[in-house]
C-alpha cells in the first residue's frame, strides 16, 4: 500500500453518513476538527513545521537546509465539504500533497526553496456562506471586522464559532501563514468530464469562471390554504418558482451555470401559503459581463413575476468574484515536457483557494485528476486509485520542478 492510500485510508470514515455515503465535514466542527489534527500529525511525523493561525488555517513546511524563507513554494487545499459532499473535493489536495512530498524524498530531491502543504478553512462556504473564507482573510481580500458578524444557519456569530472550537481568531501579531510564499500549486479533483473525454488521467486548468452567491428574498403575505381563494393570494412561492425556471432558461440559452439550491419558507407549513421565501442562486458564466447579463436576464423576470404575484424583491449580492486566469508560464511550465505527452489544458467553472491567492498576486496553477463520473458536491463524487497516484507523481513532478 502506498503513502497515499494508506493516509485516505486513515481519513475515509470522518464525517461521512452511513445511510447516505456524503460527508458532513463542516468548518469548525468536530469532524473537520478531526481532520486537521489528523494533519497535523501526518505533518509532525513527517518531520515538517506546521504553522498555523487563529482561524485553524495550517501549513505544514519541509524546509531543508539552505531554504531561502523569502520564496517559498506551496501546495495543498482544503478538508471542508459541502453538505452531502463528497470524499474527494479538497482532501485529495491536502493528501496528495503530502504524499508527494514522500515521494519527493523517495527520490531524493533535495529544494531550494521551502515546500509547504497547506489546509485552508470553509473553502466551501457551506456553513457561513462566504467560499474560500480561510483564504479571503489571510490575503486580506475579507476583513476580519466584516467576516466576525457572518452567521451560520443556527444564527451562531463565526466569532462565536471558533471560540467553541477554541481559536482566538486572527489578530495582528499572529503568523502570516502566506509570508515569502511566491508559488502555490493546488491539485483538485476535476469537477466534470473533460478528462474522460480527452483520456488523461491529469490537466492543468487555465483559470476559473467568475461566479457570485446572490440571495433573493421575496415578501408575500400568510394566509390560509383552504379558505383563502387564488386570486386573492400574494404568495412567494409563485414568484421563488417562477425565478428557478427563468433562471434554467436564462442559463441554457447563453451557455452559463444558474442554480437554485438552498431555499427557506416561512412559516414553513403545509396548510398555510407562505409569507416569505428566501433563496439562494449560484451563478457563473465565461466573463464578468455574462455574469452580470445573465444576473439582470434572472432579477428582471423576478420582479415583472413578482409585480403580478403582489410581492416583493430584494436581491442581494452575498459575494462575487471576478474571472481568473492562472499564471500563464507556470501553466505552460507544468503541462509540458512530460514523458508520455502534454497534459491538457482547461478552464473550470468551480471556485477554489487557487483563485484566491492568485488575485493576491501569487503565482497559482492547478492540477486536476480525472472524475470518471464527472459528479462532484456529491457522495457519487470519485477518482480511481490509478488516476490518485498519476496525480500524486504529478504533483511531485510539478514541485520538484519548481523548487530545484
Amino acid at each position: 500500500m502506498t503513502d497515499f492510500e494508506a493516509m485516505w485510508r486513515e481519513i475515509a470514515p470522518v464525517g461521512r453518513s452511513a445511510a447516505t455515503g456524503g460527508y458532513l465535514r463542516q468548518p469548525w466542527t468536530s469532524a473537520e476538527g478531526e481532520l486537521r489534527a489528523w494533519f497535523v500529525e501526518a505533518c509532525e511525523g513527517r518531520g515538517l513545521r506546521v504553522e498555523s493561525d487563529g482561524l485553524g488555517n495550517l501549513v505544514g513546511w519541509w524546509e531543508p537546509a539552505g531554504s531561502s524563507p523569502e520564496d517559498r513554494l506551496l501546495t495543498g487545499s482544503h478538508l471542508d465539504s459541502v453538505l452531502e459532499g463528497g470524499a474527494y473535493d479538497g482532501p485529495l489536495g491536502v493528501v496528495s500533497g503530502l504524499a508527494a512530498i514522500d515521494r519527493m524524498r523517495a527520490l531524493g530531491v533535495v529544494p531550494r526553496r521551502p515546500v509547504g502543504v497547506g489546509v485552508f478553512v470553509e473553502e466551501e462556504g457551506s456553513r457561513f456562506g462566504l467560499a474560500c473564507l480561510g483564504s479571503r482573510l489571510l490575503t486580506g481580500a475579507t476583513t476580519w471586522e466584516a467576516a466576525r458578524e457572518l452567521r451560520d444557519r443556527e444564527g451562531v456569530f463565526l466569532a462565536d464559532a471558533l471560540e467553541a472550537a477554541d481559536l482566538p481568531g486572527p489578530s495582528a501579531d499572529g503568523p502570516d501563514l502566506l509570508a515569502g510564499v511566491t508559488t502555490f500549486v493546488e491539485l483538485h479533483v476535476e469537477q466534470g468530464r473533460a478528462l474522460v473525454d480527452l483520456g488523461h488521467a491529469v490537466g492543468v486548468a487555465s483559470g476559473i469562471w467568475p461566479h457570485g452567491r446572490y440571495r433573493f428574498d421575496v415578501e408575500g403575505v400568510a394566509d390560509h390554504a383552504g379558505t383563502t381563494r387564488m386570486e386573492d393570494r400574494r404568495d412567494p412561492m409563485l414568484t421563488y418558482a417562477m425565478t428557478v425556471l427563468a433562471a434554467n432558461k436564462a442559463a441554457r440559452l447563453s451557455g452559463e451555470r444558474a442554480t437554485f439550491g438552498r431555499v427557506e419558507v416561512l412559516p414553513n407549513g403545509t396548510n398555510a401559503v407562505p409569507s416569505r421565501v428566501t433563496a439562494w442562486l449560484d451563478a457563473r458564466a465565461s466573463s464578468a459581463d455574462s455574469l452580470d447579463a445573465l444576473v439582470e436576464r434572472i432579477t428582471t423576470q423576478a420582479r415583472e413575476r413578482a409585480e403580478r404575484d403582489g410581492t416583493t424583491l430584494t436581491v442581494t449580492a452575498e459575494s462575487v468574484s471576478g474571472p481568473v486566469s492562472f499564471d500563464p508560464d507556470l501553466v505552460g511550465r507544468l503541462a509540458t515536457g512530460h514523458a508520455g505527452g502534454d497534459w491538457p489544458v482547461l478552464p473550470t467553472q468551480a471556485g477554489h483557494d487557487a483563485g484566491v491567492l492568485s488575485a493576491a498576486g501569487i503565482a497559482t496553477a492547478m492540477l486536476f485528476v480525472r472524475n470518471p463520473t464527472g459528479v462532484s458536491h456529491s457522495p457519487s463524487e470519485h477518482a480511481e486509485v490509478p488516476d490518485c497516484l498519476a496525480g500524486v507523481d504529478a504533483l511531485a513532478e510539478s514541485l520538484t520542478r519548481l523548487s530545484t
